[in-house]
């Protein structure tokens, strides 16, 4: 894509030069987001850890000596995310894990209606077995993989605005984006404008014809 020059000489802001500066604000938007999902979530389960280990054990798939240490350290996990999501802080790990942690859920409510089981997730408390006609997997499915959206737009862009990261790593932001350099606007030696100005000036003390150097005048 060629930038349109504009009457200052600088190059006139494309679609991708817009998507740039508006992705740290989306990234925000993202990120907070994912933090309330997190922050919600693990809030609803470490106010109840008994239940949370109840609905880890419907999922009928850890060893019963594994569903009480993953449902009562799974909220305090979802809270550490949440809080690092709020500051910013290492934000493509944290979106990282938390899309690792978004497949480990879709999985387990796949699996579960794959079998035949019939519970509630338990993703905001709760959980457990429940009446057949009460399940919701494919509604938990699909909201699922909507936040898995907001992970991976975290994985890609993880540069956001009011963020830890951003101050830890500041980065001199260019003035005109490098894909959008229009070759046109490239010295041109052959133009006489762009000639160096000192030459034309040495051009001016010279003889006509001889091109040789103007001497001071022979009384």
């Amino acid at each position: 894509m060629t930038a349109t020059a504009t009457p200052n000489g600088t190059a006139a802001a494309g679609p991708r030069a817009g998507l740039r500066r508006a992705a740290p604000w989306i990234g925000l938007a993202a990120r907070l987001g994912l933090a309330f999902v997190w922050a919600y979530a693990g809030w609803e389960k470490a106010l109840d850890p008994d239940q949370a280990a109840y609905a880890v054990r419907g999922y009928d798939v850890l060893p019963d000596n594994l569903v009480e240490p993953v449902g009562y350290a799974l909220p305090y996990l979802e809270l550490g995310l949440a809080l690092l999501l709020v500051v910013g802080l290492g934000t493509r790990l944290v979106a990282s894990i938390s899309a690792l942690l978004l497949l480990v859920f879709i999985a387990g409510i796949a699996q579960a209606w794959a079998r035949g089981l019939a519970i509630d997730c338990g993703c905001f408390g709760g959980g457990g077995p429940v009446e057949p006609d009460k399940t919701a997997y494919l509604e938990e499915i699909l909201r699922d993989c909507g936040f898995m959206l907001l992970a991976i737009w975290l994985i890609v862009f993880p540069r956001t605005r009011l963020s830890v990261d951003a101050w830890l790593f500041r980065e001199e932001q260019p003035h005109v984006y490098d894909d959008e350099y229009d070759e046109d606007d490239e010295y041109d030696e052959s133009d006489p404008a762009e000639q160096d100005t000192g030459d034309n000036r040495g051009d001016a003390n010279r003889n006509p014809g001889t091109r040789e150097l103007k001497g001071p005048e022979i009384q």
